[in-house]
Protein backbone atom coordinates (compact mmCIF):
# COMPACT_ATOMS: atom_id res chain seq x y z
CA UNK A 1 0.00 0.00 0.00
CA UNK A 2 1.27 3.44 -0.95
CA UNK A 3 1.49 5.79 2.02
CA UNK A 4 1.80 9.56 1.83
CA UNK A 5 3.19 11.30 4.89
CA UNK A 6 1.18 14.44 4.40
CA UNK A 7 1.93 17.73 6.15
CA UNK A 8 -0.95 20.19 6.20
CA UNK A 9 -0.63 23.18 3.88
CA UNK A 10 2.44 21.86 2.10
CA UNK A 11 3.85 20.58 -1.15
CA UNK A 12 2.54 17.13 -0.29
CA UNK A 13 -0.90 18.20 -1.51
CA UNK A 14 0.44 17.84 -5.05
CA UNK A 15 1.29 14.20 -4.47
CA UNK A 16 -2.25 13.46 -3.35
CA UNK A 17 -3.52 15.09 -6.54
CA UNK A 18 -1.14 13.03 -8.68
CA UNK A 19 -2.26 9.83 -6.98
CA UNK A 20 -5.87 10.74 -7.72
CA UNK A 21 -5.03 11.35 -11.38
CA UNK A 22 -3.32 7.95 -11.51
CA UNK A 23 -6.37 6.38 -9.86
CA UNK A 24 -4.20 4.66 -7.25
CA UNK A 25 -5.19 3.53 -3.78
CA UNK A 26 -3.17 5.13 -1.00
CA UNK A 27 -3.16 5.87 2.70
CA UNK A 28 -2.66 9.36 4.11
CA UNK A 29 -0.70 9.77 7.33
CA UNK A 30 -1.37 13.31 8.50
CA UNK A 31 0.98 15.68 10.30
CA UNK A 32 0.19 19.09 11.77
CA UNK A 33 2.48 22.10 11.73
CA UNK A 34 3.75 23.63 14.94
CA UNK A 35 1.24 26.39 15.78
CA UNK A 36 4.00 28.84 16.73
CA UNK A 37 6.68 28.18 14.12
CA UNK A 38 4.65 26.53 11.32
CA UNK A 39 7.43 23.94 11.14
CA UNK A 40 6.89 20.26 10.45
CA UNK A 41 6.77 18.06 13.57
CA UNK A 42 9.82 16.12 14.72
CA UNK A 43 7.88 12.88 14.17
CA UNK A 44 8.48 13.18 10.42
CA UNK A 45 12.17 12.51 11.07
CA UNK A 46 11.23 8.98 12.09
CA UNK A 47 10.26 8.40 8.47
CA UNK A 48 13.18 10.26 6.87
CA UNK A 49 16.11 12.09 8.52
CA UNK A 50 15.28 15.40 6.83
CA UNK A 51 11.82 15.43 8.38
CA UNK A 52 10.23 17.19 5.41
CA UNK A 53 7.02 16.46 3.54
CA UNK A 54 6.10 14.99 1.19
CA UNK A 55 7.41 11.54 1.96
CA UNK A 56 6.05 8.59 0.02
CA UNK A 57 6.49 4.98 1.05
CA UNK A 58 5.69 2.14 -1.31
CA UNK A 59 6.67 -1.27 -0.01
CA UNK A 60 10.36 -1.10 0.88
CA UNK A 61 10.84 2.20 -0.99
CA UNK A 62 10.89 5.56 0.78
CA UNK A 63 11.01 8.55 -1.56
CA UNK A 64 11.35 12.23 -0.69
CA UNK A 65 11.33 15.44 -2.77
CA UNK A 66 8.27 16.21 -4.85
CA UNK A 67 10.00 15.85 -8.22
CA UNK A 68 11.56 12.51 -7.29
CA UNK A 69 8.22 11.22 -5.99
CA UNK A 70 6.47 12.30 -9.19
CA UNK A 71 9.05 10.57 -11.37
CA UNK A 72 8.86 7.41 -9.25
CA UNK A 73 5.08 7.23 -9.48
CA UNK A 74 5.05 7.85 -13.22
CA UNK A 75 7.82 5.32 -13.87
CA UNK A 76 6.01 2.64 -11.90
CA UNK A 77 2.31 3.34 -12.41
CA UNK A 78 1.71 5.63 -15.41
CA UNK A 79 1.83 2.82 -17.95
CA UNK A 80 0.06 4.69 -20.74
CA UNK A 81 2.22 7.81 -20.24
CA UNK A 82 -0.91 9.89 -19.82
CA UNK A 83 0.71 12.33 -17.40
CA UNK A 84 4.14 12.55 -19.04
CA UNK A 85 4.77 13.24 -22.73
CA UNK A 86 6.70 10.47 -24.42
CA UNK A 87 8.80 12.41 -26.92
CA UNK A 88 9.55 15.64 -28.74
CA UNK A 89 9.26 19.21 -27.56
CA UNK A 90 6.44 18.35 -25.17
CA UNK A 91 8.77 16.01 -23.24
CA UNK A 92 11.48 18.68 -23.10
CA UNK A 93 8.94 21.21 -21.85
CA UNK A 94 7.68 18.71 -19.29
CA UNK A 95 11.15 18.18 -17.86
CA UNK A 96 11.85 21.91 -17.77
CA UNK A 97 8.71 22.84 -15.85
CA UNK A 98 8.97 19.84 -13.54
CA UNK A 99 12.36 21.11 -12.33
CA UNK A 100 11.73 24.84 -12.74
CA UNK A 101 9.00 24.76 -10.08
CA UNK A 102 11.35 23.87 -7.23
CA UNK A 103 14.70 24.82 -8.74
CA UNK A 104 13.94 28.40 -9.81
CA UNK A 105 10.55 29.71 -8.75
CA UNK A 106 10.00 28.27 -5.28
CA UNK A 107 13.30 29.45 -3.71
CA UNK A 108 12.44 33.07 -4.51
CA UNK A 109 8.93 32.68 -3.13
CA UNK A 110 10.31 31.20 0.09
CA UNK A 111 12.71 34.13 0.39
CA UNK A 112 9.84 36.55 -0.17
CA UNK A 113 7.82 34.82 2.55
CA UNK A 114 10.75 34.98 4.99
CA UNK A 115 11.22 38.67 4.31
CA UNK A 116 7.58 39.38 5.17
CA UNK A 117 7.75 37.37 8.39
CA UNK A 118 10.99 38.75 9.83
CA UNK A 119 9.59 42.15 10.91
CA UNK A 120 6.60 40.41 12.51
CA UNK A 121 8.75 38.33 14.86
CA UNK A 122 9.14 39.44 18.49
CA UNK A 123 11.91 42.01 18.85
CA UNK A 124 12.55 45.33 20.64
CA UNK A 125 10.19 47.98 19.30
CA UNK A 126 13.05 50.22 18.14
CA UNK A 127 14.47 47.38 15.99
CA UNK A 128 11.23 46.74 14.07
CA UNK A 129 11.53 49.76 11.71
CA UNK A 130 15.12 48.78 10.91
CA UNK A 131 14.18 45.15 10.28
CA UNK A 132 11.30 46.18 8.02
CA UNK A 133 13.48 48.60 6.08
CA UNK A 134 16.13 45.94 5.52
CA UNK A 135 13.70 43.22 4.47
CA UNK A 136 11.84 45.62 2.17
CA UNK A 137 15.15 46.53 0.54
CA UNK A 138 16.09 42.88 0.00
CA UNK A 139 12.67 42.22 -1.54
CA UNK A 140 12.78 45.25 -3.82
CA UNK A 141 16.42 45.04 -4.90
CA UNK A 142 17.09 41.30 -4.96
CA UNK A 143 13.97 39.13 -4.90
CA UNK A 144 11.48 41.03 -7.04
CA UNK A 145 13.88 41.74 -9.96
CA UNK A 146 14.50 38.00 -10.19
CA UNK A 147 10.93 36.90 -9.60
CA UNK A 148 9.33 39.28 -12.12
CA UNK A 149 11.00 37.81 -15.23
CA UNK A 150 10.02 34.31 -14.15
CA UNK A 151 6.36 35.25 -13.80
CA UNK A 152 6.50 37.08 -17.13
CA UNK A 153 7.94 33.97 -18.78
CA UNK A 154 5.24 31.75 -17.26
CA UNK A 155 2.54 34.18 -18.39
CA UNK A 156 3.90 34.21 -21.95
CA UNK A 157 4.14 30.41 -22.02
CA UNK A 158 0.52 30.00 -20.98
CA UNK A 159 -0.65 32.55 -23.55
CA UNK A 160 -0.71 30.03 -26.39
CA UNK A 161 -1.31 26.73 -24.60
CA UNK A 162 -3.82 25.43 -22.09
CA UNK A 163 -1.33 23.60 -19.88
CA UNK A 164 2.44 23.92 -19.58
CA UNK A 165 3.22 21.31 -22.21
CA UNK A 166 0.23 21.80 -24.48
CA UNK A 167 -3.41 20.83 -24.54
CA UNK A 168 -3.47 18.16 -21.83
CA UNK A 169 -2.69 18.04 -18.13
CA UNK A 170 0.67 16.51 -17.16
CA UNK A 171 2.53 16.00 -13.91
CA UNK A 172 4.49 19.18 -14.71
CA UNK A 173 1.26 21.14 -14.21
CA UNK A 174 0.73 19.39 -10.91
CA UNK A 175 4.28 20.33 -9.88
CA UNK A 176 3.82 23.95 -10.98
CA UNK A 177 0.50 24.34 -9.18
CA UNK A 178 1.99 24.87 -5.71
CA UNK A 179 4.43 27.72 -6.47
CA UNK A 180 1.81 29.52 -8.53
CA UNK A 181 -0.76 29.14 -5.76
CA UNK A 182 1.88 30.50 -3.39
CA UNK A 183 2.48 33.41 -5.78
CA UNK A 184 -1.21 34.27 -5.72
CA UNK A 185 -1.10 34.71 -1.93
CA UNK A 186 2.10 36.75 -1.86
CA UNK A 187 1.62 39.21 -4.70
CA UNK A 188 -0.91 40.79 -7.00
CA UNK A 189 -1.46 38.62 -10.07
CA UNK A 190 -4.10 40.85 -11.64
CA UNK A 191 -1.76 41.60 -14.55
CA UNK A 192 -1.23 37.88 -15.19
CA UNK A 193 -4.52 36.62 -16.66
CA UNK A 194 -3.03 33.41 -18.04
CA UNK A 195 -1.58 32.41 -14.68
CA UNK A 196 -4.92 33.14 -13.02
CA UNK A 197 -6.67 31.07 -15.67
CA UNK A 198 -4.25 28.22 -15.03
CA UNK A 199 -4.96 28.34 -11.30
CA UNK A 200 -8.70 28.29 -11.97
CA UNK A 201 -8.23 25.23 -14.19
CA UNK A 202 -6.26 23.50 -11.44
CA UNK A 203 -8.94 24.11 -8.84
CA UNK A 204 -11.63 22.78 -11.18
CA UNK A 205 -9.89 19.47 -11.83
CA UNK A 206 -11.80 16.53 -10.36
CA UNK A 207 -8.59 14.88 -9.15
CA UNK A 208 -7.51 18.08 -7.41
CA UNK A 209 -10.87 18.37 -5.65
CA UNK A 210 -10.73 14.73 -4.58
CA UNK A 211 -7.24 15.28 -3.16
CA UNK A 212 -8.55 18.24 -1.15
CA UNK A 213 -11.37 16.15 0.25
CA UNK A 214 -8.93 13.52 1.45
CA UNK A 215 -6.02 15.74 2.46
CA UNK A 216 -7.98 18.54 4.09
CA UNK A 217 -8.32 22.25 3.44
CA UNK A 218 -5.30 23.69 1.71
CA UNK A 219 -3.88 27.19 1.89
CA UNK A 220 -0.31 28.17 1.03
CA UNK A 221 1.62 29.76 3.87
Amino acid sequence: MIQVHHLENSRSQRILWLLEELNLSYEIIEYKRDPDTASAPESLKKIHPLGKAPILTDGDNTIVESGAIIEYLLDKYDEDKGLRPSEGQALLDYRFWLHFAEGSLMPLLVMKLVMTKVPKNPMPFFIKPIAKALTDKVTQKFIQPRLQPQLDFIEATLADRIWFTGETLTAADIQMSFPLQASSTRMDLSSYPNIRRFLSQVENQVGYQQALEKGGAFTTL
